[in-house]
């Protein structure tokens, strides 16, 4: 398996090879070990500005997987961005449908698929994850809570990526729209 280290290593290669500066976060999944890892590059100073890891969240990937095509529910790999934020202010617990507001987990919504915030991920390589059938965007695929977190540790998303709230609403608040992203197996 790969180390964190060597997946935030993959990640920055990928940017390079898109010609992208890196974002002073960088969040890393690792779909193996069903878990994010949060690194943050210091502000400037004298010392070099490497990216540090600074947490690992405990999360749920795709139950189908990882892949790509549109309809397949798999998680896609590869580098993206987060596009568009939505639900902030909204208490923990809050629940969506189509992004909107649809009631609360603690009011008669406790399976709730989608709660609490929702970070809109855009695929950053053609042919990979933009574009075509294969756009993250267009697949709407998006970092969020689940109403189920005992589920979390292991796949049972339809394609997403599944956050505690605990974890989610401070990494919404802390990350800014553009964030880098990486998706990868650690085993592959």
């Amino acid at each position: 398996m790969k180390s964190p280290r060597g997946l935030l290593q993959e990640a920055l290669r990928a940017c390079a090879r898109r010609g992208l500066p890196p974002t002073r976060y960088v969040l890393a999944v690792d779909v193996s070990r069903q878990t994010v890892f949060l690194f943050a590059r210091p502000p400037s100073g004298p010392a070099p500005r490497r990216h540090q890891l600074l947490r690992a969240f405990r999360c749920s990937t795709s139950k189908f997987g990882v892949g790509e095509t549109a309809h397949s529910q798999m998680t896609p790999r590869g580098l993206h961005r987060i596009a568009t934020k939505i639900g902030g202010g909204w208490p923990a617990g809050t629940a969506f449908t189509g992004r909107q507001v649809t009631g609360f987990t603690w009011r008669g919504q406790p399976a709730a698929r989608m709660t609490t915030r929702i970070l809109w991920l855009e695929g950053l390589e053609p042919g990979l994850n933009r574009g075509g059938n294969v756009d993250s965007y267009a697949r709407y695929i998006y970092i969020h809570g689940t109403g189920n977190e005992l589920t979390l540790g292991q796949p049972d998303s339809h394609g997403c990526i599944h956050l505690a709230a605990a974890d989610l609403v401070p990494l919404y608040d802390l990350l800014p729209e553009g964030t880098l992203l990486w998706i990868a197996e650690s085993a592959s």
